[in-house]
């Protein structure tokens, strides 16, 4: 059986639901489909030849520990799905698509012995000359794990040895100049490395950015380098690896297209009861022979004895962040009622508007949202956002790349500076509130009467009027309310802006005693200013009386 046809079968099974995946291994499976539709339109196209060599070289591999031991690597379904995606997808210019592999498994899935077979392929056969190989980790005991796994593997293969001069801590290649080493974030000497190939371990122990940085900036010389992450989900949700897997995650979802990171996440779905044996099975690609159903039964067993003992659990066996807090809005509910918003047949019509000023370093957002005639509870949206010029470029924004793409699309202005230039937003929101009837503008309520608030006031002198919005849960519940009722209604349309599309999927929200809600900025998984202001701006259009209609207006009998 060809390799095409192993990767084909297992892309149909994954569809079909034979093979049980989560979300996002579907999405996967998706995103590689839709590409050979449409790929070609980005420069992209598919080289079955790459994609074989690279899933051949596993051939010349042998397992060196456990039961396995002496016999050949065969690589499981989704791992050469993986391989085949990684090095068959190349660019226009002959080189390969993927630069970033973000590989998120449970615990016993074997992904180190699985990384290490990659990391060989790219020490030895893919034709890099002084090719440098780093498997990287917190310590160098952890570093070495996936570098003694790849070195045992070469000593039993009497056909890589042929090549390889194997020592303790490195191998190399004489005759092509390349290295193969292990290098720990704790040895303070990856500066001045040249990578060609990257495994970082378990990149939630990674409690700084600096390794992962360093790594990926210093492939900037190599043609085609590969910074291979392989990782169990962790805890803390302001460290490198959440942030490479909320990424991961908005490419899987097409939040935010990302030609050069491919993602793999195998883990369970939001409904799913962490004690039955069908969400082990989908969280773990390779169920049944690692893990062992009897392994996974005596752990879960373990973990009933308290609620730090279930986290360990849903986190080493389910691979789920167990800090993650729920978010809010279904995406795909979202995506349902984007719908085209025509800014120039709003003009002249009446809307509610809200304002959510920044700090002065991040977003601003202006909402402006527009009831329909025919159905008030149906509403067109329109928001702007604004930032910092300084923020496109700022190494600390961890969401530089998608500010720089939105900046490009014309959804988000950069302001001069460091800092918010709020005459900017000023201009825009006077600009607005003459081409459109603003009924009112909410505004946060810490902002109300300070600096840009003032000047708006008098600017508008009080029409419209600015209204202090607390950020309470008393001021936020019946607004949020009836945002989520609109919402499964389908009357929210938001044509499809992309920032808003990112900051709903990020929503998180905070409940209080009454079972009131208010949105949880602390906790979200990233920026959600643009929701809030929707939100905000039907509060406004909720303390206006909808004037009903008469039978004699509905029916059309009206006399004028």
């Amino acid at each position: 059986m060809s390799n095409k046809t192993d990767v084909n079968k297992y892309i149909r099974g994954v569809q079909s639901g034979k093979i049980i995946a989560c979300k996002l291994v579907r999405l996967a499976v998706e995103r590689h489909l839709s590409d050979l539709k449409n790929g070609a339109k980005r420069g992209l196209y598919f080289d079955e030849a790459a994609a074989n060599h690279a899933i051949d070289f596993f051939d010349y591999l042998h397992h060196a520990e456990g039961e396995w031991m002496d016999k050949v690597f065969i690589l499981s379904p989704w791992e050469k799905f993986i391989l085949w995606n990684l090095f068959g997808w190349k660019r226009k210019d002959g080189t390969r698509r993927f630069r970033t592999a973000y590989i998120e498994v449970p615990r016993k899935a074997g992904k180190s012995t699985f990384a290490a077979g990659v990391m060989l392929y790219m020490f030895i056969a893919d034709g890099e000359g002084g090719a440098e190989i780093y498997t990287v980790a917190t310590t160098r005991d952890q570093a070495k794990i996936v570098f003694l796994k790849a070195l045992r593997m070469v000593k039993k293969s009497p056909e890589l040895q042929k090549y390889v001069v194997s020592l303790t801590h490195n191998m190399c290649i004489p005759d092509a100049n390349s290295s193969f080493k292990p290098l720990s974030s704790d040895e303070h000497s990856e500066e001045g490395k040249n990578p060609h190939g990257v495994c970082i371990d378990e990149l939630h122990k990674h409690k700084t950015r600096e390794m992962y940085d360093t790594m990926a900036t210093g492939m900037g010389a190599r043609a085609q380098p590969l910074l291979f992450v392989i990782t169990t989900a962790g805890t803390d949700r302001e460290s490198i690896c959440f942030e490479v897997h909320e990424r991961a995650e908005d490419a899987l979802k097409n939040i935010h297209k990302n030609d050069s990171l491919f993602a793999f996440i195998s883990t369970v779905d939001a409904d799913d009861k962490w004690d039955q044996v069908a969400t082990w099975k989908k969280a773990n690609p390779n169920f049944g022979t690692n893990p062992k159903l009897s392994f996974l039964k005596d752990e879960y067993t373990n973990s009933r004895r308290s609620p730090a003992s279930q986290n360990t659990f849903l986190r080493k066996y389910l691979n789920v962040w167990t800090q993650q807090v729920d978010r809010w809005i279904d995406l795909d509910l979202w995506n349902s009622q984007g719908g085209e918003v025509n800014e120039g047949a709003l003009v002249g019509k009446s809307c509610y508007a809200a304002l959510d000023l920044s700090a002065v370093s991040d977003l601003t957002a202006f909402c402006l949202l527009f009831p329909r005639e025919e159905d008030p509870e149906e509403c067109d949206v329109l928001v702007r956002f604004w930032c910092p010029e300084a923020r496109l470029e700022a190494r600390s924004n961890r969401y530089r790349d998608y500010y720089q793409a939105w900046e490009r699309e014309g959804v988000l202005t950069a302001t001069p500076g460091d800092a918010i230039d709020y005459a900017y937003v000023k201009r825009t929101i006077l600009e607005d509130c003459k081409r459109f009837r603003v009924r009112e503008i909410n505004v946060d309520a810490k902002f109300q009467g300070a600096g840009l608030s003032s000047e708006l006031t008098e600017a508008l002198n009080g029409k419209p009027e600015l209204i202090a919005f607390a950020s309470t849960y008393k001021a936020y519940a019946a607004a949020m309310n009836e945002f989520h009722r609109r919402l499964l209604k389908k009357k929210i349309h938001h044509g499809g802006n992309p920032i808003l599309k990112w900051m709903a999927n990020n929503v998180a929200v905070r409940q209080d005693v009454d079972g009131n809600l208010r949105p949880d900025k602390a906790n979200s998984q990233g920026k959600i200013d643009g929701i809030v202001t929707i939100v905000m701006a039907l509060d406004g259009q909720m303390r206006v009386p909808v004037k009903k209609k008469s039978k004699y207006e509905t029916q059309g009998l009206a006399t004028t």
